[in-house]
């Protein structure tokens, strides 16, 4: 029973064999999680040991091995991940280079897939890791189902930074920064006039522009506008409109300013995610 009032049942042991072409995935652990009665620190490593030698015995070509979050450190130690490119949790990166280092550990993914090993960032990655198990494996239209039904904005690719673009400038907590950063991201393309946000803010235009400065690192138009981009980033990905229906549902007067904003975030210009 977790501390929570989560049971965890029907646990057993790992299986002798595995069924050829399974898909074995290795989550990563939870620290800071209490049980009762909470294992001590060798109970824990002598668990993780039995886990890396049934890799080790267990895992064959045919296979798929995922990892999420700090699972990768588990599969390193297994030797599961030399020769491989892969991720981790930022934090945990440096370990996990250390653990194996015949591997090519890429920073700043939200997951990484080479050949039979998929290895997933921290937490919410292993989400959309599997969103894109599920659109190879039925379809995009399944996958964007799935996604619109848990209510996840927008779907992420393993080339996009762990470090979402839509929590640039939040690492603060001052509450009327939040207010006016939340009401943007809920809708980017609305007319944000610095009136506006201030009244959303309580305060005056002129303090809200020191206090966004000051906590958030950056202006009301660079935020306005960095959000807006990311908008027009996942149209253009998931839609034909054209660019200047773009820059119109985004909140850009032209496609030119559009641009404009893209090339302060973006080496490549708009029309190159068409083309890949």
């Amino acid at each position: 029973m977790s501390s929570i009032g989560l049971p965890l049942a029907d646990i057993a042991p790992l299986p002798a064999r595995v069924p050829d072409g399974a898909m074995i995935v290795v989550p990563g652990t939870a620290d800071g999680i209490a049980f009762a009665p909470e294992p001590s620190p060798a109970a824990v490593r002598e668990d993780e040991r039995a886990i890396v030698e049934w890799l080790q015995s267990n895992v064959r070509p045919g296979h798929t091995l995922i990892t999420i979050c700090s699972g990768a450190l588990l599969a390193a130690r297994a030797g599961l991940l030399d020769g491989r490119s892969c991720t981790t949790h930022h934090t945990e990166c440096a370990e996990l280079a250390a653990l194996a280092p015949r591997a090519k550990v890429l920073e700043n993914r939200l997951f990484v897939i080479d050949g039979e090993r998929y290895t997933s960032a921290g937490v919410t990655a292993g989400v959309d890791l599997m969103l894109h198990l599920v659109g190879a494996l039925t379809g995009h239209t399944c996958a964007v189902a799935i996604a619109r039904h848990l209510v996840l904005y927008l779907r992420r690719e393993g080339t996009d930074a762990q470090i979402s673009p839509w929590l640039k400038g939040r690492n603060h907590i001052h509450p009327a920064v939040h207010r006016v950063q939340d009401a943007i991201a809920a809708n980017p393309a609305a007319e944000w006039t610095r009136t506006r946000l201030a009244q959303i803010a309580n305060t005056s235009p002129r303090h809200l522009s020191r206090l966004f400065n000051e906590h958030a690192g950056m202006s009301l138009t660079a935020y306005v506008n960095n959000l807006r981009v990311r908008l027009a980033h996942e149209l253009l990905k998931s839609s034909r409109l054209d660019l200047e229906r773009v820059a119109e549902r985004t909140g850009f007067a032209s496609s030119r300013q559009l641009r404009r904003a893209w090339r302060r975030s973006f080496d490549t210009p708009p029309i190159a995610l068409r083309s890949s």
